[in-house]
């Protein structure tokens, strides 16, 4: 059973998901918008991939006798300006999203609550893929600089992976 405190802390957290989706929908919108379907489709899969983050702390919520709560979500930016700008914009999102989960998992600790702080284990591995990948990007996205050419190779090297199933470039 889910104290009050802990379903009041998970529920914050499925909002933080939920938003999260929201965020990388905006950036596949923009992407696919300024003509690089291969970003735009890496975006798509990963606002899909954030819902599934949401929909698992729901479930998690509901079948531990709490009642997990759908609230009303920030609006996420529309305009990026550059490729550079939505991915700085979206590491910051990430390492956000990193110290929520911390502080959801020094929250179950002070609660001993070890079966929550068990299931928060699989997002702390998950955050530390995200940063990694968000970072990574960034470092592509920087060696580009504003050169059109490398912006659409990089852009055909995600549509490729994405079509693969993979989800960072390498």
């Amino acid at each position: 059973m889910l104290s009050k405190k802990i379903e009041e802390v998970l529920n914050k957290q499925i909002r933080i998901e939920a938003e999260s989706s929201q965020v990388y929908l905006a950036m596949a919108c923009w992407a696919e918008v300024q003509g690089f379907e291969g970003v735009a489709q890496f975006m798509f899969a990963h606002s899909d991939e954030e819902r599934m983050h949401m929909l698992k702390l729901v479930k998690f919520v509901n079948e531990r006798g709490g009642h997990a709560q759908i609230s009303e979500l920030a609006a996420p930016p529309t305009e990026f300006g550059s490729f550079k700008n939505m991915f700085e914009t979206l590491f910051n999102h990430e390492v956000m999203v990193s110290q929520s989960i911390n502080d959801l998992v020094h929250i179950t600790l002070e609660q001993r609550d070890y079966a929550t702080h068990n299931f928060l284990q699989w997002y702390v591995a998950e955050q530390i893929e995200e940063e990694a990948l968000a970072r990574n990007i960034l470092d592509k996205i920087n060696l580009i600089g504003d050169d059109k050419g490398g912006l659409y190779l990089f852009d055909n090297d995600v549509k490729q992976l994405v079509a693969a199933g993979t989800n960072a470039p390498q």
